[in-house]
C-alpha cells in the first residue's frame, strides 16, 4: 500500500537548517497494524504528516497504492485525503456544537454524498462502532472513550484505505484506553490498515509490527505476534 524511498524533510529557516527525516525506507502492506515509537523529537510525528498527506517531503520518493505522490499539488493531495485516509487524533477533534450524527456525517458532506447515503452509512458505522444508541448526543455528554469512538467512526465512514492514529490513547485512563485499542485492534482484523504512533510500550503490542525512531531515522522494525489477536 505504501512505499517510502530515501525521503527526507528538512525545515530551513534564514539561520538554521533541520533534518527531521533522514532517508527514510518504509513499506507498509494492505492490512498491516504498525506502531511508530520513539522519543520526542525523533521525527515521529513528521512521517505521520507526510503519510496522512499534511506534509510533503523535500526529497525522495512516497508511493501510496502504487503513485508517486511526493510531487502531487495540494488539489490532488486533498482529494486523496477526503477520500483515502481516517485520521483519529488525541483530542479527539469532535465539533462540540454537532451531535454524534452529525460528527461522523461531515466528511460525506465534504464528498458531496447524498443526504440518503449519507444517513445509511453513518448509521451503520455507529452501530460497528457500538456508539449508535448515542448518535443524538453532544460529544461533550460522553466518555473520553465513547468520544473517540464517534472520531473512529467519522474516520471509517468513509471506508479509507488507510487509518492514521496519533497518540489515539493520550487522553484517556486506563480502562477506556484499553477499549480504544481493542477496537482498533478489531478493525485490523477485518483488514483496515492502521499506522499508529504511541509512546506507550504496551500499546505497542496490539500493533503487527513495531518500528522505532531516533534522531530522523529509523534504527529498527520488528514484526511481531500480537498480544492481543
Amino acid at each position: 500500500m505504501i512505499k517510502l524511498q530515501q525521503l527526507n524533510r528538512v525545515f530551513r529557516t534564514a539561520e538554521l537548517e533541520t533534518t527531521a527525516l533522514n532517508h527514510i525506507d518504509l513499506h507498509i502492506e494492505q492490512a498491516d497494524f504498525v506502531a511508530i515509537m520513539g522519543p520526542s523529537g525523533c521525527g515521529k510525528s513528521t512521517l505521520l504528516s507526510i503519510l496522512g498527506m499534511l506534509d510533503s517531503p523535500s526529497s525522495g520518493a512516497y508511493l501510496f497504492q502504487g503513485a508517486d505522490i511526493a510531487n502531487y499539488n495540494e488539489k490532488q493531495l486533498a482529494q486523496l485525503r477526503k477520500t483515502q485516509l481516517g485520521f483519529v487524533f488525541q483530542s479527539f477533534n469532535l465539533i462540540d456544537e454537532l451531535t454524534v450524527f452529525q460528527n461522523v456525517e461531515l466528511p460525506l458532506q465534504y464528498q458531496g454524498i447524498a443526504a440518503a447515503e449519507r444517513k445509511v452509512r453513518v448509521e451503520a458505522i455507529l452501530k460497528r462502532m457500538q456508539i449508535d444508541h448515542r448518535a443524538d448526543h453532544l460529544p461533550l455528554q460522553l466518555s473520553g472513550g465513547q468520544q473517540q469512538r464517534v472520531a473512529v467512526a467519522r474516520a471509517l465512514v468513509i471506508n479509507p484505505a488507510l487509518i492514521l492514529a496519533d497518540e489515539p490513547t493520550g487522553n484517556l485512563d486506563s480502562k477506556n484506553s484499553e477499549e480504544v485499542m481493542l477496537m482498533l485492534r478489531q478493525l485490523n482484523s477485518e483488514g483496515t490498515t492502521i499506522v499508529m504512533v504511541t509512546h506507550s510500550e504496551h500499546e505497542s503490542r496490539y500493533a503487527s509490527r513495531i518500528v522505532r525512531m531516533l534522531d530522523g531515522q529509523i534504527i529498527t522494525e520488528r514484526a511481531l505476534e500480537a498480544k492481543y489477536a
